[in-house]
């Protein structure tokens, strides 16, 4: 019988599940624990090793199983939550959590990540970090319209030119990276040569979406979640809803597409054309992110830059 293993990751320990044995162990998350783990692995030699994305912690130990030449997925919590209810699994644990991702990696199956390299890890990391300094920017820039204090107004500013700085200084080791990168340069280029889209955002998808150019239109827009749901019983026909996928590019793309919106003129005509048909704006907007998307994704596969006449 074929072998999968299910890892539940946290910040000290990880626990995994090897099926069909049904065997469980728990492993510091650490290079110790790491190397145990990857030893085990690769006697068992499993089809498929799942784990939840964790905010960072499962990313040195991803990377070590796949540079072992093993295949290994990771998924969002979610599905894996919704999984386990499926299956009457309502208790959690650590122990049971592993169990249950593993069962999910040998019933569902997701797909392996690609093969991250140390560059790309550190780029991943430096984008990620911009988006939490910028969220602190706005969050500080949020506290500034409600301050009337004047020491309190003087330590916003303050806070405001550090963070400031320090995307400044993260764009520019973001750039470098890109620049080093002939493959990712190319696409970055692409990306942003239709308008609307700038470095920030080229930056984001090239690195985030590394599918970018290898799937279909329904198939990308279904990873970043933006592929409407049809949500039909019977006679009734629900609202058509779009989520779940990568959350975190579907926000970085909605500041762009409200650009694109006004000076892309493709998108412009889109969702002119929407409104007019008396959709709600945030409709079109949603429908206008989907579009601009697919021609970022055609654009890249056929390696060309932005043409209006081909969008």
């Amino acid at each position: 019988m074929e072998n999968y293993v299910g890892i539940d990751i946290s910040k000290r320990y990880f626990d995994i599940h090897c099926l069909p044995e049904a065997k469980q162990l728990r492993f510091e998350n650490n290079r110790s624990g790491i190397s145990q783990c990857l030893k085990l692995l690769s006697e068992n030699k499993p089809k498929l090793t799942v784990m939840e994305s964790t905010g960072g912690y499962e990313m040195a130990l991803a990377c070590q199983i796949q540079a072992a030449g093993l295949a290994i997925a990771v998924v969002n919590p979610r599905q894996i939550r919704n999984f386990a209810k499926a299956v009457g699994q309502i208790a959690k644990t650590d122990k049971i959590d592993a169990k249950i991702i593993a069962k999910y990696a040998s019933i569902i199956q997701p797909p392996s990540r690609e093969i991250i390299n140390g560059k790309s890890r550190q780029l991943m990391n430096l984008v990620a970090r911009r988006e939490q300094l910028s969220k602190m920017h706005v969050e500080e820039c949020n506290r500034m319209e409600h301050a009337v204090d004047k020491s309190v107004i003087s330590s916003i500013r303050a806070i405001l030119k550090v963070i400031e700085r320090q995307i400044g200084d993260i764009d520019e080791q973001i750039s470098d990276h890109i620049e080093q990168d002939q493959n990712l340069k190319r696409k970055s280029d692409i990306v942003s040569s239709a308008p609307g889209v700038g470095d920030t955002t080229a930056f984001m998808l090239v690195t985030k979406l590394p599918e970018l150019g290898t799937l279909n239109r329904r198939q990308i827009a279904a990873l970043v979640g933006l592929a409407p749901m049809n949500r039909d019983s019977g006679t009734f026909r629900g609202k058509r809803m779009t989520g779940g996928g990568r959350g975190s590019i579907r926000t970085g793309l909605f500041m762009p597409t409200l650009v694109a919106t006004r000076y892309n003129p493709v998108i412009r005509q889109f969702y002119q054309r929407l409104i007019a048909a008396g959709k709600k704006k945030m409709t079109a907007v949603i429908a206008a992110m989907r579009k601009l998307l697919t021609i970022l994704n055609s654009m890249v596969a056929k390696n060309e830059y932005w043409n209006p006449k081909n969008a």
